[in-house]
């Protein structure tokens, strides 16, 4: 009797009814943070689809074109992703070549075919250019004609030798070093000595996923998220540079990782995904990986 004197019993029905809206809302907000990290995972899963297939249309649309060209059509002989003990082998029948003095060409070509690498390849020269950034190989007797893309990209050169010359560790891990994984939302990063991983840590960030809707709403959201990134990559600097490491290789977010190519030996963009070791073990396969073009 009293309440409804004072006015209580309908702010205690008010009190009873914002308590069951609160309740409904926090169910509908762990209901779409449960769809927003399904959704967040096949984004990912799209992702790799889509780069997959961009790069197959890339291949094949080449092809056509050379197939159309008024030019004789020269093919790769074969292509092969090296990996691991596979890597090992082909190092070793390279490293184990020999041949007369000057008769062995290495030359790593990047944007400009050298005119010593067109000559030597004559006309599968152009698969060289194809193929570049590079480590081409090849004889005067055309015994061995191939071009390899190693992890660690040298400085380019042309050489003339008795044998092959090339640096073990652009194709494989070597020595002491860190390797981190970078992503705009995680970051990994741990010690190896060659491919014995010595120690490992790792941390996720809270940054806001894509934004669809446009004006002021948009760009504050955008800006916001900015931030986010930008606190994550200052806290992955942190973690980098607790690490007494003489080499550093970082992997991740293809738009992410000029902001570690001053410090790195080598960056690579992959695209590792789950929890920071699980994305990391990924992202150092992915890394050390040699792609093999037979010339």
């Amino acid at each position: 009797m009293l309440d409804e004197l004072l006015g209580r019993a309908e702010l205690k029905e008010r009190i009873d009814d914002l308590e069951d809206d609160k309740h409904h809302l926090e169910r509908q907000l762990e209901a779409e943070q449960e769809r927003r990290a399904e959704a967040v995972t096949e984004r990912q899963n799209a992702e790799e689809r889509v780069n997959r297939l961009e790069n197959r249309i890339v291949e094949l649309e080449d092809r056509v074109e050379r197939l159309q060209s008024d030019e004789e059509s020269v093919e790769f002989r074969g292509t092969e992703t090296l990996h691991g003990e596979r890597v090992d082998d082909v190092l070793d029948r390279l490293d184990s070549f020999e041949t007369e003095p000057e008769g062995a060409l290495t030359a790593m070509v990047d944007d400009d075919l050298p005119e010593a690498v067109a000559e030597a390849f004559g006309d599968h020269g152009s698969l060289v250019a194809r193929a570049a950034p590079c480590l081409a190989v090849t004889d005067d007797a055309g015994l061995v004609s191939a071009a390899l893309v190693p992890p660690n990209l040298p400085e380019p050169f042309v050489s003339w030798s008795d044998d092959f010359a090339f640096e073990s560790s652009w194709f494989r891990p070597e020595g002491r070093f860190a390797f981190a994984l970078v992503r705009s939302d995680l970051f990994a990063i741990a010690e190896y000595d060659g491919r014995d991983r010595l120690s490992v840590a790792g941390f996720e960030s809270d940054v806001k996923g894509d934004h669809s809707k446009g004006g002021f709403s948009q760009a504050r959201f955008e800006r916001i998220r900015d931030e986010q990134i930008a606190d994550h990559l200052e806290r992955c600097r942190e973690e980098i540079d607790a690490r007494d490491a003489e080499r550093l290789y970082v992997a991740g977010q293809r738009t992410l990782l000029s902001e570690f190519r001053d410090d790195a030996e080598a960056t690579k963009p992959v695209d590792a995904t789950g929890k920071p070791r699980e994305a990391l073990d990924d992202a150092f396969y992915e890394f050390w990986t040699t792609r093999l073009f037979r010339v």
